[in-house]
C-alpha cells in the first residue's frame, strides 16, 4: 500500500506542475523538474544508493507526467490529479489502518512526507537483499515512545481498562 500510494502521491503533485514550461540554465523545463530537484538533492545526501534509484523512479514519474500533459486536455490533467490523490490517500490510510494499525508517522511529524520515497526505496532494496543494514534499522521497533508518537498512541489504545 505504502509503494502505490506514495507513487500516485508523488505523480498528482508534480502533474500540474508539468503543464508549466520554465527556462532555467538555459534551457526549457518544467516547473515539476525544478521542484523535484532540491527534495532530489535531499535523498541523495541521505543515502547516495537509495537516492540515485529514487531519482530513477522519479525520471519514470517526471516522464509519465509530462506524457500525460502532453495527451490530455488542462480539465483531463486535473481530473487525473484527483483521482491520483484519492487513490494515493485511500492506499496509505488502508495501509495504515488495515496493515499497520497505526497512524502515518506524518500524523506526528509532517517532514516525514519527505521521507515516505526512501523509505519505500529501502524496504525494495531490503527485499531485493541488498541492503541488510537498512533491515536492522526499519525492522526495529522502539521500546519506548515519546507520548505524542504513533506507537505510544497505539500502545494505549491496546491497554486494557478497568471498567468503571
Amino acid at each position: 500500500m505504502h509503494v502505490l500510494g506514495i507513487v500516485f502521491l508523488f505523480l498528482a503533485a508534480v502533474l500540474p506542475l508539468s503543464s508549466w514550461s520554465v527556462a532555467a540554465f538555459g534551457a526549457r523545463t518544467s516547473a515539476a523538474t525544478i521542484a523535484v530537484v532540491p527534495v532530489l538533492i535531499y535523498w541523495f545526501v541521505l543515502d547516495a544508493a537509495l537516492g540515485t534509484a529514487i531519482l530513477g523512479a522519479a525520471v519514470l514519474l517526471l516522464s509519465a507526467a509530462a506524457m500525460i500533459v502532453n495527451y490530455t486536455t488542462f480539465a483531463g490533467m486535473w481530473s487525473i490529479t484527483a483521482v491520483l490523490i484519492v487513490i494515493g490517500v485511500a492506499s496509505q490510510v488502508v495501509g495504515h489502518q488495515v496493515f499497520e494499525r497505526r497512524q502515518p508517522a506524518l500524523m506526528d511529524n509532517p517532514a516525514h512526507l519527505l521521507l515516505g520515497p526512501m523509505f519505500v526505496m529501502a524496504k525494495l532494496f531490503i527485499a531485493l537483499g541488498f541492503r541488510h543494514d537498512l533491515a536492522v534499522v526499519i525492522q526495529q521497533v522502539p521500546q519506548t515512545a515519546p507520548p505524542n508518537s504513533s506507537l505510544y498512541a497505539e500502545k494505549r489504545r491496546a491497554e486494557p481498562r478497568p471498567h468503571a
